[in-house]
């Protein structure tokens, strides 16, 4: 009996996992393809797919195949997976169909709201809609919320199970004093100038993204306003950005979301479509894409294959040679935006947003108070003035997509990214060797082995401290940064 119910619950399972996948594609198409006039038709028809998803989600038939089966009679995989499916059924049971859709909605309309806000240069213009945004992510957070949960840890348990927000400000306290300190002595280094042609640019990002494992065969690279990566195992998608005065922003943002997409190019395809065909977290997702952009891609050594590829493609480059280059790459600076921060103010963005979208949905700050709570905290984090909204409270997507809880497992993946990089250290002494060739073969292969294949096989925190044989802490992190840039 138990093998055929959870037969019949895993092939009910993986249909509507298939629904959530075409979702996906909707939603690259939208920041990719699709033309500007199609945002209402885009919204619909993302919230009826949501609908139709969400019923499948609580579905009474999933509850009588959980009461079916003995979980004592599965083997590690299947019972895990079963584990999964249970708890996303009591918590999707609990959230009625018409927020579902409304979210999905909203999440749609949102983004459309976002960039004509942008365009216009008006926070105004896109508060109502965030106003409405965050009034269902709350309600969803008080939908699903277990015992003494707070709204917020709910919906970060979404992105990182298990993790906590008091668990969190241990973590980033002793991060924020060391990030502080290491930036006061952090020196400049002359910028990278001068004019790289679009085309050369794209064409320097697919053989990067080559170079790091990705499989182009199993997806594409485009354009979008905020480079993202989508998809699963056999269509994983990435965007990327150009700037013809800055090409490193191109380059980084590609190395980045290549990270993310050898991830999911990577995990078990004999479980695709299962809960445990899937990513592990957000903040293991996170890792991947940081040690990809940060411990290999800014390293000096990587800068030997780098500098050469610039100065194929562009000719000599401003900065000289791969020395200055490397100065360049790692000018330490504070700066505005988040994704362009260098790697010692980057945590002070995520830490800024963090606390900043838990007073929004723990009900201590309103919508129409937050663009001067971001100026005031950004002047007194990074001792700047905030000129304008695309250089402050626009220019991330996350919240015009009800991503609150999302901001964090940045940080945590870089932490997670920290401490990967001593065990791939450890496993392979001449590691710096081995990226100055671009070499990576057995390094992604290394990750494949302890991160991307086991998907989510084990929760987020065992499978870290499992591949990197020690506790989740901010030291490594911490030490790697004074090293680098003390």
């Amino acid at each position: 009996m138990t093998q055929t119910a959870f037969s019949q619950l895993l092939d009910h399972v993986k249909k509507t996992t298939a629904l959530e996948q075409v979702g996906g594609i909707l939603g690259w198409d939208q920041e990719t393809m699709m033309p500007p006039k199609g945002a209402d038709d885009r919204a619909t028809q993302t919230a009826a797919l949501a609908e139709v998803i969400h019923a499948r989600a609580t579905d009474p038939r999933v509850g009588d195949w959980l009461a079916e089966i003995d979980a004592d009679q599965l083997d590690a995989a299947d019972a895990r997976s079963l584990d999964l499916i249970a708890k996303e059924y009591m918590r999707e049971r609990q959230v009625p169909g018409s927020l579902a859709a409304e979210l999905a909605r909203l999440s749609s309309a949102g983004q459309t709201a976002w960039v004509a806000a942008r365009k216009a240069g008006s926070f105004a213009d896109f508060a109502p809609m965030l106003t409405e945004i965050l009034q269902a992510k709350r309600d969803y957070a008080a939908c699903i919320r277990g015992d003494g949960q707070s709204l917020y840890d709910a919906l970060l348990d979404t992105f990182e199970p298990d993790m906590t927000s008091a668990r969190l400000d241990d973590l980033f306290t002793p991060l924020r004093a060391a990030l502080v300190e290491i930036a006061g002595q952090a020196r400049e280094a002359a910028p990278l100038e001068g004019q790289f042609d679009t085309d050369q640019q794209l064409a320097l990002a697919r053989d990067l993204a080559a170079t790091f494992g990705y499989d182009a065969e199993a997806g594409r690279l485009d354009l979008s306003v905020h480079p993202f990566s989508s998809g699963q195992m056999g269509d994983v998608r990435i965007t990327t950005r150009v700037d013809e005065a800055d090409p490193l922003n191109c380059i980084y943002s590609t190395i980045h979301e290549t990270g993310h997409a050898v991830y999911e190019q990577n995990i078990d395809g004999t479980r695709a479509f299962t809960p445990v065909g899937h990513h592990c977290s957000m903040g293991v997702h996170e890792s991947q894409s940081r040690l990809f952009e940060n411990q290999i891609g800014r390293s000096r050594p990587f800068m030997d294959h780098l500098h050469r590829q610039m100065t194929d493609r562009f000719g000599t480059l401003s900065t000289g040679d791969a020395d200055a280059l490397y100065a360049a790459v790692n000018r330490v600076a504070p700066g505005y935006i988040r994704t362009e921060a260098d790697e010692v103010h980057y945590n002070l963005h995520v830490m800024m947003r963090f606390d900043l979208e838990r007073d929004l949905v723990e009900g201590r700050l309103e919508v129409a108070d937050l663009e001067e709570a971001w100026n005031a905290r950004f002047a007194s984090d990074f001792g700047m003035q905030v000129p304008d909204v695309l250089n402050g409270v626009l220019q991330d997507v996350h919240w015009s997509a009800g991503l609150f809880g999302y901001f964090p497992t940045y940080s945590l993946g870089n932490l997670y990214a920290a401490s990967l990089t001593e065990a791939l250290r450890a496993d392979f002494p001449d590691l710096d060797d081995r990226i100055s060739r671009a070499d990576l073969g057995e390094v992604i292969g290394w990750l494949n082995t302890h991160v991307h294949h086991h998907g989510r096989l084990y929760p987020a925190i065992g499978l870290m401290e499992t591949a990197t044989g020690q506790p989740l802490s901010a030291e490594p992190l911490i030490g790697y940064l004074r090293a680098k840039f003390g």
